[in-house]
């Protein structure tokens, strides 16, 4: 378990916390949306640019050398984060384009590209693809425009009333027609852990693909891909204290170099003739044009500064910032918090409606208490539509956060409705 001082000194490694808000201390709660960045992740990509800055895989010169190392030993730092292979680790801008190069590559493959190792994926009349209803809108929409391009159904596992997934009909939804099984490991809204493996065995089960969105697993928990047996995942940087502008598409291999690249160009080509072209394998295949090297250089400090201090005791320390959120939450008039039952295991992302107030109001008035919170359906539409919402608030947190955070936003949580004269 963390001590005080290891807080204290994670929180001084992010120079964005020393700063105030409105003549306020700056009570960061919007991890959920992009995390702040350690020192160690800042000074890496300076330092690149400083000293390597180069192209990679391409010049025979010092500093393409350096260059491309760097980008191969952040790939490397990645895939052993979350217990991968470096060859199953692509790059990408971010999760939504990985869940989208996963998506519209088996429509590809649906229309015929990528020979005859594509055609596992194919799709058609008489498939379904089956997604959740706490779907991220990356995870659902790319699925949409894949049925609607190949002819297949869309189906969806729908919520319970708590917050969690219903599996009642987890094998009528999931059966011998589904291709697909997209799901989210931990619900960006409402902070729900998904069961990733009752999940992937009724998908194995009827012979279909599992996708998995980590975006919000692999900043919070100890997270091994092999171990969790899904076939692809995608992850962000961004929300793993790393910069932006760069995600992550894990795939099994032989999956890999079966499915059709969506982006094509320079640099993931064997050959190239006026008629056709050749792909290299994978990763190298998802990887056109020049790619973000300095921000893979500052990924690789991310998951440095995550590993040093372990993954297992910052899931725990966050555990005791969402049980602290949720039971505040709790002792606050007015206010309806959706999510999992308090005594269920849940990051902490916690999302609730104010009685009376909208979710964009509540947002001001914690910024004027120097709260930084997200507020709206956190591109999550159909979720809240199951809650009779538009929007919520959210508070979520990460490594540097502290029980003082906790506090703060809760006092001021408690004179929203006040302030806006609701008993």
């Amino acid at each position: 378990m963390l001590r005080p001082a290891d807080i204290d000194r994670i929180r001084n490694d992010f120079p964005i916390l020393d700063r105030e808000v409105g003549g306020q201390r700056l009570v960061y709660l919007d991890s959920g949306a992009t995390a702040q960045k350690p020192r160690q992740v800042i000074d890496a990509i300076d330092e690149f640019y400083q000293r390597r800055n180069a192209a990679v895989h391409r010049g025979a010169h010092q500093l393409a050398v350096e260059a491309t190392d760097a980008f191969e030993a952040g790939r490397e730092a990645v895939a052993a984060f979350v217990g991968a292979a470096a060859d199953e680790v692509c790059w990408t801008k971010n999760a939504t384009e990985a869940l989208n190069v996963v998506a519209l590559g088996m429509a590809l493959a649906s229309a015929g590209l990528g020979g005859a190792e594509a055609q596992r994926f194919r799709l058609g009349p008489g498939d379904s693809i089956v997604v959740t209803e706490m779907e991220h809108h990356a995870n659902l929409i790319p699925w949409q425009q894949t049925g609607a391009l190949t002819g297949a159904q869309l189906r969806w596992l729908p919520l319970t009333d708590d917050g969690q997934l219903d599996l009642t009909e987890l094998d009528s939804i999931v059966d011998e027609t589904t291709k697909v099984l997209a799901f989210t490991h931990v619900s960006n809204v409402l902070g729900t852990i998904n069961p990733v493996e009752r999940l992937v065995e009724r998908a194995r089960a009827v012979g279909a693909y599992t996708v998995l969105d980590a975006c919000q697993s692999v900043p919070h928990l100890p997270v091994n891909l092999h171990d969790l047996d899904v076939d692809f995942a995608a992850f962000s940087g961004h929300k793993m204290l790393g910069p932006t502008g760069i995600g992550a598409l894990y795939g099994r291999s032989e999956l890999l170099n079966a499915l059709p690249p969506v982006i094509t160009g320079g640099s993931m080509i064997t050959t190239v003739d006026m008629e056709s072209a050749a792909f290299m394998p994978a990763p190298q295949r998802f990887e056109a044009g020049t790619q973000p090297i300095a921000e893979i250089v500052g990924l690789h400090a991310a998951v440095d500064f995550l590993g040093y201090y372990g993954m297992e005791e910052l899931a725990a320390h966050e555990a005791q910032i969402a049980a602290r959120l949720i039971d505040g939450i709790a002792q606050i008039p007015g206010i309806r918090r959706i999510g999992p039952p308090a005594d269920e295991a849940s990051i902490a992302a916690v999302s609730f409606d104010v009685d009376g107030v909208h979710a964009h109001d509540v947002g001001q008035v914690l910024d004027s208490r120097g709260i930084a919170v997200r507020v709206g359906h956190h591109c999550a539409q159909p979720l809240h539509r199951r809650y009779g919402l538009t929007a919520t608030t959210r508070a979520s947190a990460s490594v540097f956060t502290t029980e003082a955070d906790c506090d703060a936003f809760l006092a001021a949580l408690a004179e929203v409705r006040p302030f806006f004269g609701l008993a």
